[in-house]
């Protein structure tokens, strides 16, 4: 079992970091304090929901550029209270389209490299941010970034974990041109408690501002990135950038023991969650115990086989059909359940044989008095992304094309146009058609798991919503992948600290490897409505920096 955290608390259990936040009117949770404050001082301007998200992603931007930015991409959850209706979107971008299997086989580039100029896809991000301020938005966008823009200008003090992460990217991409110079001004990255001012991205973001969303994709901003990416060997263009759009999406949901569970269709990972919970429901989890060997396995062997089906079905659905409702089906959980040994770790798995018919990131959440709620995640892929960072623009642009194949044969096989697998996943929950639950949980491959231990905590273990961001997490590493890789061994499964050296052996009993990973189990945002006594419930993740207030 999983042992109890020592905070002295005199209410909830003592696993719980704090209690949650509750207020009336208006609910933030994000990684970053001063965005969090961001979010409510727009909120209390009289912005929606989603106006107080825009203007926190911006902040976060500046202030985690470790995680997220206008360089990298964007799905969202929105829940629009007065049409009663949910609704997604995907703010991701394409590949650029001079980016072909050909180009790498020419080149003899077996894999897309992690960092450089070749990983390098359409950012949507801001093009996201626009479609979003479009439907759901009430202040202007000069109002929504005008607190960024100061912050960049004149400074704010780097919190710990970001100063952790800055100095880990500066060893693997600092040495790309314009890093340094808008990173490193001093000559070397921020400490914790140091003031870091980015002016450049003030002068970008004033240009978005005051210009709109064109000036980001069709502008002088495009061109500088068009110029940058050819002077450094890169596919992405004008023309990609000029060309892209966001898509909305309907959301694709499972019902849990009487919780719909709502998550965003591939090319996304989120029904990965959805598959995974489908396959628990079948076994008496509350009976089994929060952090008994029997439910860490049981989990465990639900996620290999989500993860198969993740690796050889989810991609960009203009590009091939996915069986989303077979996949996230009870029939089809109810199959894939028998394959898991309760004594036994599995080492390979086959994915499902879909019968196919006709026809390092940052989240936050926010709701508003009006009962509007969003769930964004954005991300730059891996921490800061490709480490380009064009002219003087302020920001670093995503790798995310690395996550393509290069196997003719694999549905995710890199196309032009085409938008990669994506990891990042927002989530949202609704009970008897009302809206319950608005949460994420970033970190890449970790984010379905993660999802998915959240409502079981908070369905199966009886926790509340910070207990449940709080308690010991799982990661499992190893499974096959969207990029071509296949597991034999059964892969890694990684435990936090809290887990008893009883629990770890009989778990090594059964074959599963234990390994060590510090850092690597996600950061939780999440925000609950009570409908009876029309209050939201606030938490934030202790892992992190981050903070959840309402007002």
């Amino acid at each position: 079992m999983a042992t109890e955290p020592g905070y002295d608390r005199v209410a909830g259990r003592a696993i719980a970091s704090r209690s949650e936040v509750i207020a009336p009117h208006g609910m933030a949770a994000t990684s970053q304090p001063l965005a969090t404050q961001i979010a409510l001082d727009i909120l209390k301007s009289g912005g929606s929901a989603v106006d107080a998200a825009i203007a926190a992603n911006a902040a976060l931007g500046l202030m985690e550029p470790t995680g997220n930015g206008i360089g990298g991409d964007l799905f969202a959850i929105v829940w629009d209270a007065q049409k009663k209706e949910l609704t997604g979107l995907n703010a991701s971008g394409r590949a650029p389209m001079a980016m072909t299997l050909e180009y790498f086989q020419e080149n003899g580039i077996e894999k897309i490299p992690s960092f450089g100029p070749l990983p390098v896809s359409v950012h949507g991000a801001v093009d996201g941010l626009y479609e979003l301020h479009g439907r759901y938005g009430r202040l202007p966008m000069k109002d929504l970034l005008a607190p960024t823009i100061e912050y960049a200008r004149n400074g704010f003090p780097v919190s710990e974990v970001i100063a952790y992460y800055f100095q880990s990217n500066k060893k693997r991409i600092g040495h790309y041109p314009g890093f340094a110079e808008t990173y490193m001004p001093g000559g070397d990255v921020p400490k914790k408690g140091e003031m870091f001012r980015n002016p450049r991205l003030a002068n970008t973001l004033e240009s978005i501002a005051e210009k709109g969303r064109d000036e980001f994709y069709k502008g002088d901003i495009a061109r500088k990135i068009d110029a940058y990416m050819a002077e450094q060997g890169g596919l992405l263009s004008y023309d990609d950038l000029a060309a892209h759009e966001s898509e909305w999406v309907t959301p694709v949901s499972t019902n849990y023991r009487g919780w719909d569970v709502y998550e965003l269709p591939p090319n996304g990972q989120g029904i990965a969650a959805l598959q995974i919970l489908n396959i628990l429901e079948g076994f008496d989890i509350a009976s089994m115990g929060f952090g008994s060997a029997e439910y860490v396995h049981t989990l465990v062997e639900a996620k290999k086989l989500a993860f198969e089906d993740r690796a050889k079905y989810y991609v960009d659905m203009n590009f091939a059909e996915v069986p989303v409702d077979w996949l996230v089906s009870k029939q089809y959980a109810d199959e894939r359940r028998q394959l898991i040994s309760p004594d036994k770790a599995s080492t390979s798995l086959p994915a499902g044989d879909a019968k196919l018919q006709e026809g390092d990131t940052i989240y936050l959440t926010v709701a508003d008095s009006d009962g509007n709620m969003v769930s964004l995640i954005q991300s730059n892929y891996r921490g800061m992304g490709s480490g380009m960072t064009p002219g003087d623009l302020g920001f670093v642009l995503q790798d995310r094309a690395e996550l393509f194949a290069l196997d003719a044969n694999h549905a995710n096989v890199v196309e032009g146009g085409k938008r990669p697998f994506h990891t990042i996943i927002p989530a949202f929950v609704m009970k008897d058609g009302e809206p319950l639950i608005s949460f994420g949980l970033m970190g890449g491959a970790m984010q379905p798991q993660g999802h998915a231990q959240i409502i079981v905590n908070m369905v199966d273990f009886g926790m509340n919503l910070q207990e449940a961001g709080d308690a010991a997490r799982i990661n499992h590493t190893g499974s096959s992948q969207p990029t071509g890789t296949v597991m034999t061994d059964g892969g890694v499964l990684h435990l936090e600290s809290d887990f008893s050296a009883a629990m770890r052996e009989e778990l090594e009993r059964k074959g599963h490897t234990l390994g060590s990973s510090n850092g690597s189990f996600g950061g939780y945002q999440a925000i609950m409505f009570d409908r009876e006594e029309g209050v939201y419930y606030g938490a934030s993740e202790v892992r992190k920096d981050g903070q959840a207030a309402g007002y």
